[in-house]
């Protein structure tokens, strides 16, 4: 009977789950605009396999394939839902150029929550900046119209549906040029260039990763 009640509780190899990892690993990457999320695609995609030579690791949340910025990859299950699902809601920064000024009011939509077809938005943190100084060509270029002066918005969300940004900035009739995502909760971009990644200090991972504790 011992033994059959081992074998009851062994995990299924059909089940999905990674065994846990020794050590927790964390990857910032740089994602270039037109490449998906995945490591694999269609002939012709551009997929993280062309940047990303890293056994074990896998996305924590996505990124749609025509925004930029910063995408975290690892090894450890957990710390993928800790950062991707929204119950935990971690700080999410973007650079978002827009169409037209929004005005004090257009700004405040956004604070206060706008209203998308899924819902009400989370209130928002959002500023108008000047273009970032650190920022890098786009290839392809955005498209500029000449008679209408665009904007740069700095906007930190907590939540994570799908295509939010861009559906927030539409509701308040300013639809996005250009959109980079700077920093998910303590980390960032800086460093790390267009599609190229760095590992994350193991100290960041302190009280969010399994086996790093405070």
């Amino acid at each position: 009977m011992q033994t059959d009640k081992k074998k009851r509780f062994q995990p299924s190899p059909r089940s999905g789950r990674r065994p846990r990892p020794q050590v927790s690993r964390l990857l910032m990457f740089n994602k270039p605009f037109g490449v998906l999320t995945q490591f694999s695609g269609e002939p012709g995609d551009s997929t993280l396999k062309d940047f990303i030579d890293v056994a074990d690791v896998y996305p924590a949340g996505r990124l749609d394939k025509d925004s930029e910025g910063l995408l975290l990859l690892t090894n450890d299950g957990r710390l993928q839902a800790k950062i991707s699902d929204p119950k935990f809601k971690l700080a999410k920064t973007y650079y978002v150029l827009v169409e037209g000024e929004p005005g004090a009011e257009a700004l405040d939509e956004l604070r206060n929550g706008v209203e998308l077809k899924d819902g009400i938005s989370l209130p928002a943190e959002v500023e108008t900046v000047a273009e970032p100084d650190w920022l890098w060509p786009r290839t392809p270029p955005v498209r500029i119209r000449k008679s209408i002066q665009d904007r740069w918005l700095k906007l930190t969300i907590r939540e994570g549906r799908n295509r939010q940004v861009r559906r927030m900035t539409a509701a308040i009739g300013h639809p996005t040029l250009r959109l980079i995502r700077y920093q998910i909760g303590p980390w960032n971009l800086a460093g790390v260039a267009p599609g190229q990644w760095l590992e994350a200090d193991p100290a960041s991972l302190q009280g969010i990763a399994p086996g790093h504790k405070k």
